[in-house]
């Protein structure tokens, strides 16, 4: 191991608030978690959305799938980072948040041709979408569904395409061993299947409360 492996300190918690909160959400992203907030959610966190914001700019998405709508928080960044024509597809159970979403991308000034809303149960309505024709996939629905969401996306991206699992560390949960909560249990049942899949190559990155991504190879 070489002198500087061995020297390096893991970053802090003032490191960690530096990093989530380098690059500011757009006034629209903003607007989106405030309104989140006062509804009662928990939207997620500075870090990841403008993660996913990177995230979709740098594969060049135009085509998106989201399994959980959070309000217009995440759909926005995703948004924000597609192409100009891509389109998003968004489902979510909850009409409620599907509604305060929709207000959000009206603000914005979001053409309806860009997205769709869809008011369902993630497992009925992914089947129904078509195989290989997506370049990104954000899974944020019921973690105890994660690993057939990760089913569903690996079918549902193209080549080169990929997955993004939010709560992946599950609020510090999936790395205690003493923990084995049905929750937490499910998410690590989702980790090995991402990484014991041969056509995925994962990273797990500690990005808000850990985001675990994977390209279709």
């Amino acid at each position: 191991m070489s002198e500087a492996s061995e020297t390096t300190t893991a970053p802090d918690a003032r490191s960690w608030q530096y990093a989530e909160g380098f690059v500011a959400t757009s006034e629209p992203v903003a607007e989106a978690n405030q309104a989140a907030v006062e509804a009662g959610w928990t939207p997620v966190g500075n870090g990841t959305a403008t993660f996913l914001t990177f995230l979709a700019r740098a594969v060049g998405a135009r085509a998106v799938v989201e399994i959980g709508t959070d309000a217009g928080v995440t759909a926005l960044s995703l948004l924000e980072g597609m192409a100009d024509h891509g389109v998003l597809t968004s489902i979510d159970l909850e009409a409620e948040r599907q509604d305060a979403a929709r207000i959000s991308f009206q603000r914005a000034g979001i053409r309806s041709n860009r997205f769709r809303l869809i008011a369902g149960i993630p497992l009925n309505v992914l089947p129904k979408l078509r195989d290989g024709a997506y370049d990104l996939v954000f899974v944020n629905g019921d973690r105890l569904e994660y690993v057939e969401y990760i089913s569903q996306a690996l079918r549902l991206l193209r080549r080169g395409g990929v997955v993004v699992v939010n709560d992946a560390l599950a609020g510090n949960a999936v790395a205690d061993p003493e923990n084995e909560g049905d929750e937490t249990l499910i998410i690590r049942e989702a980790l090995d299947f991402v990484e014991d899949s041969e056509e995925l190559v994962p990273v797990l990155v500690p990005v808000g409360d850990g985001l675990l991504l994977a390209v279709k190879s």
